[in-house]
């Protein structure tokens, strides 16, 4: 069985290993017939990406928009998880938050929030993260709710058997049995939040790694506008497998 789960995976593996390599065969061919300010090849492309990586101003406009995903994924969890911890102990304000809140929050269109930051608030930080938290604050709030649905009652009984003290039950007994749930609307939060934080730097921010694909755009520079999109997959790929997986495997283990 050990011996075929291997074969399995290898034969998975190789298959989305090809696919990659043919993606960048049909993208070679096809960048050879066209103007690089349309699609050039994916040799400048990687090319003008190394670059980035070791440019000052990249490096700070990357960690620019990178503190604010981190920021904006803390915030959201902490308001999401306020929420469904209100609607959960607070029955008269369930149906205010579930019914309420939750669609309003989970409706209203990204965009919209980008726009209306873009009006209200002068450009920079608190913009961009404002709009990162209202649209990730109802995928934590599905998340964290759905876990307070799932805790195990006798268990919570058990604990209240040996103490009367409600932060004591919540410290060592809810939050721990949330954490899978957590850490499910960290990953969902994480991916969006990239995305949201590009859209939100491109209407509203002089910094950042949208401020910068912005740039590239009005420049018509298209090796570099490709080089950040795939700057930014690599940042997501290295935040993923550096702190998220490393966490779920660790709490897997308790």
């Amino acid at each position: 069985m050990r011996a075929e789960a291997k074969s399995n995976a290898l034969g998975e593996r190789l298959i989305g290993e090809g696919i990659v390599v043919l993606a960048l065969i049909g993208w070679w061919a096809l960048a050879r017939n066209l103007p690089e300010f349309i699609l050039p090849g994916p040799v400048a492309v990687v090319r003008r990406l190394a670059e980035l990586f070791v440019t000052p101003e990249f490096v700070w406009h990357a960690f620019t928009s990178a503190w604010r995903v981190l920021v904006s994924i803390a915030a959201a969890l902490a308001i999401g998880g306020g929420l469904a911890f209100l609607a959960h102990g607070v029955p008269a304000l369930a149906d205010v938050v579930d019914a309420r809140i939750k669609p309003v929050l989970n409706s209203f269109p990204s965009i919209g929030w980008a726009i209306l930051a873009a009006i209200w608030f002068d450009p920079g930080d608190f913009g961009v993260i404002f709009v990162e938290v209202a649209i990730l604050i109802p995928f934590c709030l599905i998340n964290i709710a759905e876990g307070l649905r799932n805790v195990d009652r006798e268990l919570i009984e058990m604990g209240r058997s040996f103490t009367r003290r409600r932060a004591r039950i919540l410290w060592r007994l809810t939050l721990p049995l949330l954490v899978p749930y957590g850490l499910s609307a960290t990953r969902i939060a994480y991916g969006i939040a990239w995305k949201i934080a590009l859209v939100a730097e491109l209407l509203g921010a002089p910094s950042g790694i949208g401020y910068v694909m912005l740039r590239a755009q009005t420049a018509a520079d298209t090796t570099t506008f490709l080089a950040i999109c795939f700057a930014i997959v690599l940042i997501f790929i290295a935040g993923e497998r550096l702190v998220i997986v490393p966490l779920e495997r660790r709490f897997a283990r308790r």
